[in-house]
């Protein structure tokens, strides 16, 4: 058997895998194995004494012409120096091609280079793994980023002052917006949400995010007014790595962190001209470009918008885009101003001292009916918001579980100003006032310095400086 092979070694090319082409130096082929013809397509009768680069190396991958003094095959037979080739391509006899990888290796007889050989596989399988895993990398990439960017987003977000209390009350004109949520919050409509600051706008978006079909994916909040106009467009949409001073890596936009989500632009009166633009395409289109980039990117995402501005006004006035308003307005929910709704101060009392307890480690049960009656006895110009931070401030100084008023509700408000003192003289007064309200307790979670947001250090030292070191 063995002596059968030494005496006709075709059969061992011919039951070999690869395709096998013999060129002689002319660059005809003298050689076509099995595994070859099953591969192009072209049959060894076909090809036998015929230039083989016309049939099966002509072009290159993109269609190019492949001359045959570049064909390292060629090459091989004149200068008879070993090759390896890879990213190539063959053509069939049906007109497709596919990639392959080969070696040229010269042959000779009696020391004289007498042709080449060259032997071919197709590697469009392992080419097509490499795609599939260059793409399961670029998924994992994507959504490590995603991650990152969300993850990052949450972290601010948790870090923002205490949030509105829930939606709780009992007046009509609080219900009828409940209905209203009700009403749209299963749609994909529009919503646009209109209110005096610290109402509650932002609650009632997260509401109707929570009571949407796109409750289980990203509620990503964006304040239009923190932003400067040139990086607002950059928070928007994204931008490319380079795309200007600082921008040293591809970051996603929010619109992409709300992709199938819901999108609460908060103060949307605040936004740019140009940014208004681009927003309006987004609502048309539901795709945009990042900030240096050129590359289109669909969204599906639900926006809700929310202002204390009169947008009308703004039209009129050519600050807000006609267009733009009339894509927000399709469902406006106005959310009425807590001296409107006076008979839910109980309720929502109850529910701010439920936070509080959570929030400060505190045992309170209520406030006493006269604190209600002061309460429900002022304007609340800052609205819930400011509501919070009065009980807040006093939950803080209690001692008591039952709340009451240690100062007037109104003392941001009114008090005239006295131009006649210096900087010094302001921050004696008022670190006296606290202190007075501490009765003299600087540290510790109802101490001044706790009161006033600062270290206790920095309280010390300031109160050293100004000549209050009687205060322990």
């Amino acid at each position: 058997m063995i002596k059968q092979f030494l005496n006709d070694p075709s059969l061992l090319l011919n039951a070999v895998g690869e395709g096998i082409y013999g060129f002689d130096l002319s660059g005809n082929a003298v050689f076509v194995n099995p595994a070859a013809e099953q591969m192009t397509g072209w049959s060894a009768t076909e090809l036998l004494g015929k230039n083989i680069h016309k049939y099966h190396h002509h072009s290159h991958t993109d269609g190019s012409p492949y001359p045959a003094d570049e064909c390292q095959i060629y090459c091989t037979m004149f200068d008879g120096i070993h090759r390896q080739v890879k990213d190539e391509v063959f053509w069939r006899k049906d007109g497709t091609s596919f990639p392959v990888e080969y070696t040229s290796t010269p042959i000779y007889k009696n020391g004289q280079l007498i042709g080449a050989v060259a032997v071919f596989r197709d590697v469009s399988k392992q080419h097509e793994t490499e795609l599939a895993l260059r793409q399961a990398l670029a998924q994992v990439q994507d959504l490590s980023e995603q991650l990152k960017d969300e993850n990052s987003y949450l972290t601010a977000q948790l870090n923002e002052d205490w949030q509105e209390s829930g939606l709780v009350g009992k007046s009509h004109i609080f219900h009828a917006m409940l209905e209203q949520i009700k009403l749209v919050s299963p749609t994909n409509s529009t919503v646009l949400i209109l209110g005096e600051n610290g109402t509650g706008k932002e609650l009632v978006a997260r509401n109707l995010h929570r009571l949407s079909n796109r409750s289980t994916q990203s509620f990503i909040k964006v304040n239009c007014a923190a932003f400067t106009a040139s990086l607002l467009e950059s928070e928007l949409f994204g931008h490319e790595k380079g795309a200007f001073t600082g921008a040293n890596e591809r970051r996603k936009g929010r619109f992409e962190l709300a992709h199938n989500g819901t999108l609460f632009l908060d103060e949307i009166a605040e936004l740019p001209l140009e940014a208004q633009s681009k927003l309006l395409r987004v609502l048309q289109e539901q795709e945009f470009e990042r900030v240096g980039g050129s590359h289109t990117i669909k969204v599906n995402i639900r926006v809700i918008a929310a202002t204390n501005s009169d947008l009308w006004k703004m039209v009129e006035e050519g600050t807000f885009r006609i267009d733009l308003y009339y894509r927000l307005n399709v469902f406006p929910i106005r959310v009425p101003a807590l001296k409107e709704r006076k008979e839910d101060i109980p309720l929502l009392c109850i529910n701010l001292v439920q936070q509080l307890n959570k929030r400060l480690g505190k045992q309170l049960k209520g406030l006493s009916n006269k604190a209600l009656s002061q309460l429900q006895a002022y304007d609340w110009p800052g609205n819930i918001r400011e509501l919070q931070n009065v009980l807040e401030r006093e939950a803080i100084l209690s001692k008591q579980p039952i709340l009451n008023l240690t100062q007037p509700l109104n003392f941001h408000s009114k008090a005239p100003v006295n131009t006649s003192l210096s900087l010094d003289d302001l921050l004696r007064q008022h670190i006296s006032s606290v202190l007075v309200l501490t009765n003299n307790k600087v540290s510790g979670a109802d101490g001044a310095a706790s009161l006033l947001g600062v270290p206790e250090s920095t309280l010390r030292s300031k109160m050293k400086k100004l000549g209050l070191v009687k205060f322990s």
